[in-house]
């Protein structure tokens, strides 16, 4: 501890020198840096990958690798390729021109178009995908300007150190947090990395040289008291952190306890300075009745479970709550499609800290320990919130999901119940998934709708795993906008903010109900990691020519 301690010291000092000096780097050097960094992070991709698979027990040329690609280096190339169009257009015009067209939802509140983005070619890798934020009822068109970069623009005008905590699961999240720390909001950053990946520290510092070498961003490793001891810090004035709700309290009000209480009671946190953070959900996924056919129940089979087998299932957004119709005449084909699914998955490593014990303790049963160190994948329907509350008011943060069935007497009145359930009764603000046949939505277009603004989540994916909109990075990622101190929920602020709204409700992204080719996301697909790559190297230097290198592994999958 005591040559951390060191070391956040002598970084502290070297960020406070630059922070004046971050101030004054004009737009267009700051153009230069981010794009400097797209190359740092194509330059890292084959190490960051081969560093990240190896920790979580995956071969690095297989599809699975995929996964550690996508939510890595491609992640963080999209969010600056994305990054630096906004400020290009700061820099030549003052503003940021917004997609059109501008609707009003169903609310009579302002939809602003997020997806698909200017440049990176998302019409054609996305067909039929859309996404939207939705503006609280006092933004209008008429003020909509006065509402888009004005809060970056007065950042510009302050300076400040800030911590980030990285997150420990997914290796993009710690890098794009700095960045948007870094570039929206005009703060130099400690990045302090978390003890399950800590080893990316020299990767991440070598990605991001650019801004390391300016001054601008320092990268550590260590534990807890590490953390504790940045955040603390006198020099540091703002604090973000991309972690666990438990995490988040021992930092606001202290380690659990009378004094911690009494805080809270008080209303008086042991930190003083300002925080962010986003801190996870349960995920859930409202499947509305009706008829669909069988190549749409296989599709959102497959659609729920590459939510639960992703990354081992831990994801903040991981597929925690599925949320059926009781008298739902497909409801049993629909599950016993998930579970085949899930019963035909190798299992992966469970690497992340507390696994095996957070599993006992939600399933009820120890596991099979086959191979050595990995978790079956477990679909517990039929469960009752009154008598097994823990799965819909605690995060299990291990592969484990429960369904769930709500008695209705119409698929009206059962998306009505089903937005209440989960609006009341589950935990979390982060992200709530929607599957809705086509039917539905030519009938109950209206109803549809309000359920849509209804949903107390940040964001809300329709026919689509809501952590699609993290990837996408121009979709703004974080709770729904009504925590506190108090009640945190799943976090405070946003980020991902590439068209620089400041001032949100939520996102909503949408997808047809089936799409082909098969995403490569999906874990069945055959040449994900091969798709993945190409993906990577079309953000790294966007063009129309390396498109055709995308159909071959597209079709395979």
């Amino acid at each position: 501890m005591e040559s951390t301690v060191t070391t956040t010291d002598q970084f502290l000092n070297e960020l406070a020198a630059a922070k004046p000096r971050w101030r004054q780097t004009p737009l267009r050097r700051r153009i230069e840096l981010a794009a400097a960094c797209v190359e740092g992070v194509f330059r890292s991709a084959r190490q960051w990958l081969t560093a990240s698979c190896a920790a979580k027990g995956i071969a690095v040329d297989s599809p699975t690798a995929s996964e550690e690609l996508a939510a890595g280096p491609l992640a963080v190339a999209r969010y600056l390729q994305l990054l630096i169009a906004s400020l290009r257009q700061l820099a030549e015009t003052g503003h940021v021109r917004l997609l059109e067209p501008i609707s009003l939802d169903a609310r009579g509140r302002l939809r602003v178009p997020l997806f698909p983005a200017r440049g990176l070619f998302d019409s054609v890798l996305f067909a039929g995908y859309r996404a939207w934020a939705i503006l609280p009822s006092d933004v209008t068109r008429e003020n909509l300007a006065e509402h888009v970069a004005g809060n970056f623009r007065r950042s510009l005008d302050s300076e400040a150190i800030a911590v980030v905590l990285g997150a420990g699961n997914v290796s993009s999240i710690p890098v794009v947090d700095a960045l948007s720390k870094l570039f929206q909001e005009n703060r130099v950053v400690l990045l302090k990395l978390n003890p399950v990946n800590g080893y990316l520290a020299p990767i991440f510092a070598a990605s991001l040289a650019p801004l390391v070498e300016a001054g601008f961003l320092r990268v550590i490793e260590g534990d807890a008291a590490a953390g504790g001891y940045a955040i603390q810090h006198p020099q540091v004035d703002e604090v973000h952190i991309t972690g666990s709700l438990a995490a988040h309290q021992a930092i606001v009000w202290g380690p659990p306890g009378d004094e911690s209480d009494q805080r809270r009671r008080q209303g008086e946190p042991l930190l003083n300075k300002p925080i962010t953070s986003e801190l996870g959900n349960v995920t859930p996924w409202i499947v509305t009745p009706g008829e669909y056919s069988e190549r749409q129940l296989n599709f959102q089979a497959e659609n729920v479970a590459a939510m639960i087998v992703n990354n081992a299932s831990f994801n903040c957004i991981a597929a925690k709550l599925i949320v059926t119709a009781r008298d739902w005449p497909q409801r049993q084909r629909f599950l016993d499609k998930v579970g085949a699914l899930l019963s035909r998955l190798p299992r992966r490593l469970a690497y992340y800290p507390g696994a095996r014990e957070r599993f006992c303790r939600f399933v009820g049963r120890e596991p099979e320990d086959q191979p050595p160190g990995a978790l079956p994948w477990t679909l517990a329907c039929g469960v009752d919130p009154r008598r097994q509350p823990h799965w819909f008011q605690e995060e299990s943060f291990v592969c484990a999901c429960a369904e769930t069935s709500l008695a209705a007497d119409s698929a009206e009145d059962f998306l009505n119940r089903a937005v209440e359930f989960v609006n009341e009764r589950v935990w979390g603000t982060l992200g709530a998934g929607l599957m809705v046949p086509p039917r539905f939505r030519r009938q109950s277009p209206a109803m549809f709708d309000d359920a849509l603004a209804r949903l107390r989540y940040g964001t809300v994916g329709v026919n689509v795993w809501p952590a699609l909109a993290y990837g996408m990075m121009c979709v703004p990622w974080g709770g729904y906008p009504c925590a506190t101190l108090a009640d945190t929920q799943s976090g405070i602020g946003w980020v991902h903010n590439t068209w620089f709204l400041d001032r949100l409700e939520k996102s909503v992204l949408e997808a047809p109900l089936t799409v082909w080719p098969k995403p490569f996301w999906f874990p069945t697909h055959q040449q994900a990691h091969v798709l993945a790559g190409r993906v990577l190297d079309l953000y790294h230097r966007p063009a129309w020519w390396k498109l055709p290198g995308l159909i071959g592994p597209a079709l395979a999958g």
